[in-house]
């Protein structure tokens, strides 16, 4: 890789990769402390809902004040330092500005965001992987449509997995699974933003002085981000989901191989070329050695007699019948590593990472009984939870995306465990989110597909 090299000569050349960022909170902090430390960008301004803590973030990533002093986008660019506001409309429109980072966690906004940045020829790194688990497919299709690149965020997990199956792939292994590691125990299911802490390892004190949002966290407990960022890995590569879900198994890195195998031959998969996570946890909740909980990684296989014997050669860890390995990365910096992702697009026009597919959704699933006029409160809340599934599936079913399942007013009643459909819920169907995904319903149905529709107040089936 040179990408250090090309931004040092993007810098000494005073064409600095001129960015926006919409969204300072956890994630994009993390980003912001990485970029006074690299040649070749400038931040030229940063929106979100609340300039005060974005000010606040900036500071206690160590930005001096004078470098986020300028009253305007338009002074930002003649000082070379960064504006901070509420105006993201301002940010995406702005001439000078070349990359928007979408950050805002937010998936219906941020669908908003990335549409109006294509309208206006800008390349967007989408962080918000929620949006991208609903409408990816489409977001991309629309960034092609525009001549410009949508991009998931390196550093985040699905990124670094795509990074792997790629690797995979040029190197001419067959990809039998991929995915990510995750602390899981089904009891976790259930949990609300009042229990997270409790399993998650902290105390509530530890959250608060963190900063920590409980509900973000409980989202990565109860399955839902796992599931959402399985979706990410499986339309950006073209794996597909298991058909019951995701299973977490568990294991260690040096048992992903033996796991990820066909049933046929001792694994745990249905067939070749799924997403999985493997968990931390054994069924009895110890911890086991050299996990895999923050890293991700891929399953190879060795379809010939000599590549077999190369792996034993090089001693490389296999199933037990050599024909199975992984290749992972046990660690993500999350926000600290999106600058890859800022320098493959702004230098190479290359995505690290982007839907191709659509392979698989997240369907919103009660937690617990639900009854009519209960407010459906997004991942990680008190009443849903995001259960993978493939698309054909949640097409046939009218499965409700999970991005879009937050201040929805249910309709009638659904049953703890169950998936919930578009005619369960009051929708807004003005909302250009839910106008994104209805468009990406119609493109990227499989063919054959009984596709169930409940739009604009009919319901119905049609087959695409």
């Amino acid at each position: 890789m040179n990408l250090f090299s090309k931004l040092r000569e993007r810098e000494a050349s005073g064409r600095p990769l001129r960015v926006g960022l919409i969204g300072a909170g956890k994630f994009g902090s993390m980003y912001l402390a990485q970029v006074p430390r690299t040649p070749g960008i400038h931040l030229v301004g940063i929106a979100d809902l609340s300039p005060a803590n974005a000010r606040a973030n900036l500071a206690r990533v160590d930005w001096p004040g004078e470098r986020y002093s300028a009253p305007s986008l338009d002074d930002a660019v003649k000082m070379k330092t960064t504006h901070v506001g509420d105006d993201w409309q301002a940010l995406v429109a702005h001439p000078e500005i070349g990359i928007i980072i979408e950050c805002t966690g937010n998936p219906p906004a941020a669908v908003e965001h990335a549409l109006a940045a294509f309208r206006h020829g800008k390349h967007v790194i989408n962080v918000t992987v929620e949006a991208d688990a609903f409408c990816g497919p489409l977001l991309a299709h629309k960034a092609a449509q525009a001549g410009v690149i949508y991009s998931l965020a390196y550093g985040d997990q699905p990124g670094l997995a795509c990074e792997l199956v790629d690797w995979a792939r040029t190197a001419g292994f067959p990809v039998v699974a991929a995915g990510r590691g995750h602390k899981w125990l089904p009891q976790y299911r259930e949990s609300t933003p009042d229990t997270v802490w409790i399993h998650w390892g902290l105390t509530a004190e530890q959250a608060r002085e963190g900063g920590l949002n409980p509900k973000m966290f409980n989202a990565f407990l109860d399955g839902s981000k796992p599931a959402i960022e399985s979706a990410a890995i499986a339309n950006a590569t073209g794996l597909e989901a298991p058909d019951a879900g995701l299973s977490f198994p568990p294991g260690s890195i040096d048992d992903i191989p033996t796991l990820m195998r066909p049933k046929s031959e001792g694994g745990i998969l249905d067939r070749k070329g799924l997403v999985e996570v493997v968990s931390c946890l054994t069924t009895d909740g110890v911890q086991i050695p050299y996990d895999i909980r923050k890293g991700v990684w891929v399953c190879i296989e060795a379809d010939t007699d000599y590549i077999r014997r190369c792996f034993k050669e090089y001693s490389v860890v296999t199933d037990p019948d050599g024909r199975y390995m992984s290749m992972y990365r046990r660690w993500h910096m999350i926000g600290l590593e999106l600058g890859i992702s800022v320098a493959s697009v702004g230098l190479r026009n290359e995505p690290t990472g982007v839907a191709t597919c659509f392979n698989a959704d997240v369907v919103a699933t009660a937690k617990r009984d639900l009854a009519p006029g209960e407010m459906l409160d997004g991942e990680g809340g008190y009443t849903v939870f995001g259960k993978l599934v493939p698309a054909q599936r949640s097409l046939a079913q009218g499965g409700l995306p999970l991005g879009l399942a937050h201040h929805l007013k249910l309709l009638r009643p659904v049953g703890k465990d169950q998936l919930l459909t578009w005619s369960d819920v009051a929708l807004d169907e003005t909302l250009p989110a839910v106008k994104a995904r209805k468009d990406m319903e119609a493109i990227f149905a499989p063919r054959g597909t009984v596709v169930s529709a409940a739009w604009g107040g009919w319901a119905g089936t049609v087959v695409s």
